[in-house]
């Protein structure tokens, strides 16, 4: 029995020993940790909002009323889906004397309710200087604990 587990045990080493070496030296080994992934072209994270604009931007917050009335970013204006038209037309004159990039976010990372504000926003107002925020409304919470 004893003379069982040893090669066992020997074996287990060895095979841990092999996918190391592999993971080492291998020219397209994957990562063992997550690996965060590029920003994209309409994308911004915390840190570039803090380091270009001094945190100078006007929010979006693309979540329900029911989440933003729950705590939004301080000055974020609310801008959904569910009544884009109403609450666009409400926020008109802000965003057309807006001189600062406008940030939308929503709850999390996989949320693509912002990335639809953001198109919206684009096919409707003359705006180049929007992005949405990596990590959303998870991504500011995250960054406002650490003050």
């Amino acid at each position: 029995m004893l003379r069982a587990i040893l090669q066992a045990t020997f074996l287990l080493l060895l095979a841990s020993a092999a996918a190391w070496a592999t993971h080492v030296w291998h020219p397209r080994a994957p990562a063992l940790y997550l690996v965060q992934e590029p920003l994209r072209n309409d994308e911004v994270s915390m840190k570039v909002i803090q380091e270009r604009w001094g945190g100078q931007v006007l929010w979006i917050d693309a979540r329900i009323q029911e989440q933003y009335e729950a705590g939004h970013v301080p000055g974020a204006v609310l801008l959904n889906e569910q009544h884009f038209e109403d609450q666009l037309f409400g926020l008109l004159d802000t965003l057309q004397t807006n001189k600062k990039p406008i940030i939308v976010y929503c709850n999390a990372a996989k949320c693509d309710a912002s990335r639809k504000i953001l198109e919206r926003l684009k096919q409707t107002l003359p705006i180049e200087n929007a992005f949405v925020l990596k990590g959303g409304w998870s991504a500011w919470q995250e960054v406002a604990k650490k003050r």
